[in-house]
């Protein structure tokens, strides 16, 4: 890995654990303003003092994030179809030219493995590949699924690997049984977790640090965050599951304190 791109992959992973803690608000290139992003700077703001990373797309930051802003940016930069429609038609929405004005410290794009456009996802990741490796930026490949798809380790390992054989430098993917099949068919690339639709906040925070006991580097969570009815202190108790490896139930109490 050349200088440029280690100094960015090193902004984006925690130098003490080794591990990263995303903030997921890319949500509105595909779902529009999904609850809790109608005010995207307002949900965000009090959440970056507790991220590691900023998961967006480059009219998201330029429309409610400040430059002044010094959180590493990974900028997704494929997208073209909504939920109304065959959400595997992606294509590359964001050339590597902006994604190097704003700066960021990586780019991103979903691969449908599976989908009716599989190839065609595939493809974006190989030319965003070879973009990131002219540029030392790296690349963080989204094994989404379609709903057909079955989210076992059998079909995570199979997306995840093809995505590292692609030249992906970091993966995103869903936590299943088995999960320690999905980390070693990645060999040394780094897997962080997608923490998916909004699901009770226990349940999330032990998926959270089940994932890290299993090998995740890290998790990418959204709307199990900014959809919490205590999104600050959710962002907290994740941090705290993933950098200082604490317990569910720990965590739990940072998410919620007592109130006696």
């Amino acid at each position: 890995m050349e200088w440029g791109m280690k100094n960015r992959f090193s902004r984006i992973m925690n130098a003490q654990s080794g591990r990263c803690v995303m903030l997921a608000v890319d949500h509105g290139y595909f779902q529009g303003p999904t609850t809790g992003l109608e005010n995207l700077g307002k949900t965000v703001e009090p959440l970056l003092p507790f991220a590691d990373a900023l998961m967006i797309t480059r009219g998201a930051l330029r429309n409610w994030i400040p430059a002044e802003m010094d959180k590493p940016i990974v900028l997704r930069v494929s997208g073209g179809q909504s939920i109304l429609k065959e959400l595997s038609n992606e294509i590359i929405t964001t050339s590597i030219e902006d994604a190097i004005r704003i700066n960021a410290s990586a780019i991103t794009c979903s691969v449908y493995v599976g989908g009716e456009h599989e190839r065609q996802t595939i493809e974006n990741l190989a030319k965003l590949v070879n973009q990131g490796e002219t540029y030392g930026i790296p690349v963080l490949a989204v094994t989404a699924v379609g709903k057909e798809m079955v989210r076992d380790a059998r079909y995570l390992g199979l997306a995840c690997r093809m995505c590292v054989e692609t030249g992906a430098h970091m993966v995103k993917t869903y936590y299943c049984q088995d999960f320690p099949k999905v980390v070693q068919a990645c060999g040394n690339v780094p897997v962080v977790i997608a923490g998916g639709k909004k699901i009770e906040e226990k349940a999330a925070l032990e998926m959270a640090y089940n994932a890290i006991q299993d090998g995740a580097a890290g998790v990418d969570m959204g709307r199990n965050v900014f959809q919490s009815d205590n999104p600050v202190g959710m962002m907290k108790a994740v941090k705290a599951v993933v950098h200082e490896k604490a317990s569910v139930s720990k965590a739990f109490k940072i998410y919620k304190p007592s109130t006696k």
